[in-house]
């Protein structure tokens, strides 16, 4: 991220709304203490650390604020949406559902458990939450952050009540239930939006796939190769009876098949899909029409029990250079081309670098306490942290691109005023062409 310099008095206004939810004075101070915190210098982001460095000498008030004074942060939630709407929201906007594992000693702290942590790429003892970030571009702002909990916690009424779990989060929820519950309240607030990304984590879930369907969302996420599917062009048949009664339920005439076998003699394509640090970043892909095999299960003939036929969609496979492939579903319209359907699923990368810029120089994973109340506070304040820095990054590029707009205006008015005797127009076509900005690296 980009040093900071300067930014004390611009924070306190940006963080003015969020400051009048707050209400007690206290607070209201406290806040941008603790953001201030989090932006500095400085390798350790707990609370103890921070007050050394912005608030010598009001160590407990800073830590009461975020593990134990009583405010409700849903209003400064709700706030975040707003300004991350108005930083990076649109039709064009996706909103990449993940999750993230921050390792974790001992067996207090709430949600700890044994579970797989990407950071590491093994299975140990980590606080996993759910996140929702919102991003246009390559531009993203965390807008959630939740914490999933194991059923080793679910099932332990006393852990959960040590923990201050509040009672409307303690029955056991899946990551993709708590993300449908997230992408409600997004809805809710008028948070914009045109597509929806997931990883195989969540895509293997018909239900959340349906969940997203069924609230109208456009989707695109990865599966698992072995996630079955049908032709687009199945049919349901009514099947007859060798004896007995007649059949009351129509079967696929054709079963399902894995994703992987579906596109076994598809026509994979090289396609091109952005800028990345070493030249464009491409890769093979190739994409077919198929029904997801998601409806009711239905014994079929002496094959077992398969699902029906649900809704069609893309059913998409990336072939990377390394030679490993990748799986999607995406419930785009049928006209969308290879390179759209590329390029939507690939967005989903930016939320890897939300997540480390959080962790790495914010201290989202820095927090001490043990309390659902103080985790989730502090995961709060990063992530209002987070889009303050992209709120001025953006506003950086936006004067950077004003001053290249006046600089060429400026070269063409001397130069028109120069051949002002030759009567000759010059046109915007005569302007040498601006160069194309990289968003990302104006921001930085």
């Amino acid at each position: 991220m980009a040093r900071i310099e300067n930014w004390n008095a611009e924070l306190r206004t940006w963080l003015s709304p969020f400051l009048e939810k707050l209400g007690h004075k206290a607070r209201r101070q406290m806040c941008p203490l603790y953001v201030s915190g989090l932006i500095g210098p400085g390798d350790r982001k707990s609370v103890q650390p921070m007050a050394e460095r912005f608030a010598p000498g009001d160590y407990d008030q800073l830590h009461h604020f975020v593990a134990a004074g009583v405010w409700d942060a849903a209003p400064l939630e709700a706030e975040l949406l707003i300004q991350a709407d108005r930083l990076v929201g649109g039709s064009d906007a996706v909103l990449v559902i993940d999750d993230t594992a921050m390792p974790k000693k001992g067996e207090y702290s709430v949600g700890v458990a044994p579970q797989y942590a990407s950071t590491l790429g093994k299975t140990a003892n980590c606080q996993t939450l759910v996140s929702l970030t919102l991003a246009r571009g390559e531009v993203p702002v965390m807008v959630a952050l939740r914490l999933f909990l194991p059923e080793s916690w679910t099932s332990d009424r006393i852990r959960l009540k040590r923990a201050g779990v509040p009672a409307e989060y303690q029955t056991a929820r899946t990551k993709p239930e708590i993300a449908l519950a997230e992408i409600d309240r997004m809805i809710a607030a008028g948070v914009r939006f045109g597509c929806v990304l997931a990883d195989a984590g969540y895509g293997l879930s018909a239900p959340f796939r349906q969940g997203l369907t069924a609230r109208s969302l456009s989707w695109a996420v990865g599966i698992p190769r072995h996630l079955k599917v049908y032709p687009a062009g199945v049919k349901l048949i009514w099947p007859k009876a060798a004896r007995g009664r007649p059949r009351r339920r129509h079967i696929p005439d054709i079963l399902s098949v894995a994703a992987e076998d579906m596109l076994a003699d598809a026509k994979w394509q090289t396609v091109s899909w952005r800028n990345g640090t070493k030249g464009r970043l491409k890769a093979r892909f190739a994409a077919v029409r198929v029904r997801t095999a998601d409806g009711p299960p239905q014994r079929i003939w002496d094959m077992g029990q398969q699902h029906m036929p649900g809704d069609e969609a893309w059913l998409i496979g990336e072939q990377r250079m390394s030679g490993e492939k990748k799986y999607y579903l995406a419930n785009l319209p049928a006209r969308t081309d290879l390179h759209t359907l590329a390029a939507t699923i690939k967005a989903r990368w930016i939320c890897e670098q939300a997540h480390q810029q959080l962790k790495e120089e914010l201290g989202l994973d820095h927090f001490e306490g043990r309390s659902w109340q103080g985790l989730h506070r502090h995961a709060l304040m990063t992530m209002i942290a987070y889009a303050f820095l992209q709120h001025r990054r953006l506003a950086k590029a936006k004067r950077k691109k004003k001053n290249q707009r006046t600089t060429a205006s400026t070269k063409l008015t001397g130069r028109a005023s120069r051949h002002r005797r030759d009567h000759r127009s010059i046109t915007t076509s005569a302007v040498p062409a601006l160069p194309k900005m990289d968003r990302h690296r104006a921001a930085a």
